[in-house]
């Protein structure tokens, strides 16, 4: 099967050149039968990426110790499920699945346009041909995941050689959520590879009009949404599983997870500008560019060990590799856009500052000061090697200190911007859409510090988070009010019908309350607490309204390791709320350990406790607990984001017109005897 994967491999990489060559032709010569077999060699290599992938996975799930990267990243005690994360835990199988979840991607374009848009799909193809090239290069030759063990045999002849069992897998991989968490992350950053070939090959070709705006939105908002739940499911396994009390650290692989998410969402926002005006058409061409880099530059991050990361792989020599590969990317884009700069030219300009175009350029501008500030802090130890030799990392408060304001900024024109009219908003339409959320977000924030908050980002966020709130639910209310006044039915009901009308402009309103709600969770950031000490069994600890109790402590050998586990009884006010059970793991196969948090999770707050070891003074089993205000209202929020990007992408039903007889008149034969009624701008399927 070893030989079967990487034959597969190989021969996907000769379609591969194939297909990027014969496309290439078939731009110049425009032959159908040759622009059918450049199509048709691109899903080849789809499929053959697929069989060399099955053929990885078969060699986990049999447990066939010759090959050397079974042997790094599995045991034969390991748990069935958790083979699954075993394939992605290496350098080799993440960039083979990389290579696979591409191929998906890829295949679904070429087979769903094959008999569209002839005059684009070549340049496409060449395009993701390219992009698979590279990451093939490195399966087949610099980062293969099918080498077998071997050692010298007599007269210096090299034999395979099986081991009977492996190192196993890294503890904080043997969780569940690392079975969906990288395939979902690993989703979002090859999505973008979509729109950024559209986007290539359409100033390439000088595609006219907007079509390829309209053929990429729904590419970008999967990768996008894919991305959203990727980045949430890291930060709650960061959380739950890496036992320092946090879901969000500043991270440089975090970081390289949010910069393509940051510049993904402005162009999601600033597309509706080429859409509706005909602007800033140079803008979404570089945001699409950038997205798709920094992808390549996130995964650089996390390979190279050019910065240290919990999330990293080793240090390996693949970095040249993929700085080439940026390089190149970027020189390609550079050149296209130079070479075609006039066809991105705007059809209008900005009428006025207080205009949903205005808004949407401040949020570009906001979100690349935020891509900005965090790839500098984030290669910033890189940076000061480079100059003054040695490295000096900005942590947790450089972060927070520039992105808190840019943060609530954007929460700001998150309420702002859907509101404001096109071209010109009048003084009296503002008074009308923000006058009272407004007011009322400035009495909570009133009554937030009558109630003793003192934290000037928290009492800004409490106002800003109840006027974004509430300029959503007036959209949904006034869209609602019009048709139940037309249909006679509830308002419950006309919100849904509302919303299945223009699913991307309310399936949007309700991502943005998600957002809310992530940046509500956020704000208990403010407010946490934490202790840590000794605890034998019979001790207690005190930690806000929570009384904690060491009950029981006990030592266990599982199949795959050995754990020490301590029961703790919780009490509120006398009563006892729950047992939790935080354990500590060690793993003989690999000689690595673990920790497995306890967390009693509540809309208010998170009692977070994790058994931190013993003590080397006096052996006695030390806890750390924390007190995490809020800290539900992020997953909260980020379900509700996941939610309202899928509706964004569902398609439109269209509106059923209902027909009246018109008022004191007969009908004649010949004239008409009804009038339709008409539709506001809240029924458009359109807008």
């Amino acid at each position: 099967m070893d030989l079967f994967g990487s034959f597969a491999l190989l021969l996907a990489f000769l379609c591969g050149i194939y297909a990027f060559c014969a496309g290439i032709a078939a731009i110049r010569t425009r032959k159908p039968l040759l622009i059918k077999s450049a199509r048709h060699a691109g899903m080849a290599v789809c499929v053959l990426v697929w069989i060399g992938f099955a053929s990885l996975a078969y060699l986990f799930f049999t447990d066939n110790f010759s090959m050397a990267y079974v042997v790094e990243h599995s045991n034969r005690t390991l748990a069935t499920f958790f083979k699954f994360p075993a394939i992605w835990a290496g350098q080799e199988g993440s960039l083979l699945f990389w290579s696979f979840l591409l191929s998906i991607y890829v295949f679904s374009a070429l087979f769903a346009y094959r008999k569209k848009h002839p005059e684009l799909m070549p340049y496409v193809g060449v395009v993701l041909a390219g992009i698979q090239l590279f990451f093939l290069t490195l399966n087949n030759f610099i980062a293969s995941p099918f080498k077998v063990m071997g050692m010298a045999g007599p007269g210096g002849v090299l034999q395979w050689v099986s081991r009977g069992d492996g190192q196993g897998l890294n503890p904080l991989l043997q969780y569940p959520e690392m079975i969906i968490h990288p395939p979902v992350l690993y989703s979002g950053y090859t999505g973008f590879s979509i729109p950024f070939a559209f986007a290539l090959a359409a100033l390439l070709g000088r595609y006219p009009g907007e079509k390829w705006i309209h053929l990429t939105r729904r590419w970008t908002m999967i990768a996008w949404g894919f991305q959203s739940a990727g980045i949430l499911l890291g930060a709650h396994w960061a959380y739950a599983v890496l036992g320092w009390g946090g879901y969000w650290s500043w991270d440089p692989v975090e970081n390289a997870s949010l910069m393509p998410w940051l510049t993904g969402t402005a162009f999601l926002h600033s597309v509706m500008m080429q859409e509706k005006r005909g602007m800033m058409r140079v803008w979404n061409v570089w945001l699409v560019f950038t997205t798709f880099l920094l992808t390549i530059l996130g995964t650089t991050l996390t390979r190279t060990g050019l910065v240290s990361s919990v999330h990293a792989f080793a240090q390996s020599d693949i970095g040249p590799w993929f700085f080439g590969f940026i390089g190149l990317g970027f020189v390609v884009c550079l050149v296209a856009f130079w070479k075609n700069r006039d066809y991105l030219r705007s059809d209008n300009s900005l009428d006025s500052l207080v205009s949903r175009e205005s808004s949407f350029l401040f949020n570009n501008l906001i979100l690349l000061v935020a891509v900005v500030a965090v790839l500098s802090g984030t290669l910033f130890p890189v940076l000061s090697e480079w100059v003054r030799g040695t490295k000096i990392s900005v942590g947790a408060p450089f972060f927070n200190r520039v992105n808190l304001p840019i943060g609530l900024f954007l929460l700001f024109l998150t309420g702002v911007g859907p509101l404001l009219a096109w071209r010109k908003t009048s003084m009296a339409s503002l008074r009308r859409n923000f006058g009272g959320p407004l007011a009322i977000g400035v009495v909570a924030g009133g009554v937030s510090v009558a109630l003793g908050l003192r934290n000037f980002y928290v009492i800004l966020c409490v106002i800003l988070s109840v006027f974004v709130t509430l300029t959503i639910l007036l959209e949904f209310y006034r869209g609602a009010r019009v048709i139940s006044a037309r249909s006679g039915s509830n308002l419950l009901f006309s919100a849904g019908t509302l919303t299945m009308r223009n699913t991307r402009r309310y399936g949007g309103y309700i991502v943005h309350f998600g957002i809310v709600l992530i940046f509500i969770g956020i704000s208990g950031t403010a407010f946490n607490q934490d202790k840590q000490m000794e605890m034998p069994v019979g001790a207690q600890m005190d930690i806000g309204p929570y009384h904690l109790t060491h009950q029981a402590f006990d030592t266990t050998q599982e199949t795959n390791y050995s754990t020490e586990k301590a029961t703790i009884a919780v009490d509120r006010d006398g009563q006892q709320m729950i047992m939790l059970y935080p354990e500590h793991r060690f793993y003989p196969s690999n000689q690595e350990s673990g920790t497995m948090v306890a967390i009693y999770s509540t809309l208010k707050e998170d009692l977070y406790v994790v058994y931190a070891g013993r003590s080397p003074d006096t052996n006695q089993p030390v806890i750390h607990a924390y007190l995490n205000p809020l800290v539900k209202w992020i997953w909260l929020g980020g379900a509700i984001v996941i939610l309202g990007t899928l509706l964004a992408l569902m398609p439109n039903q269209q509106p059923s017109f209902a027909l009246r007889t018109t008022e004191g008149r007969v009908p004649v034969p010949g004239s008409p005897a009804m009038a339709p009624i008409s539709v506001s701008r809240y029924e458009s399927p359109h807008e």
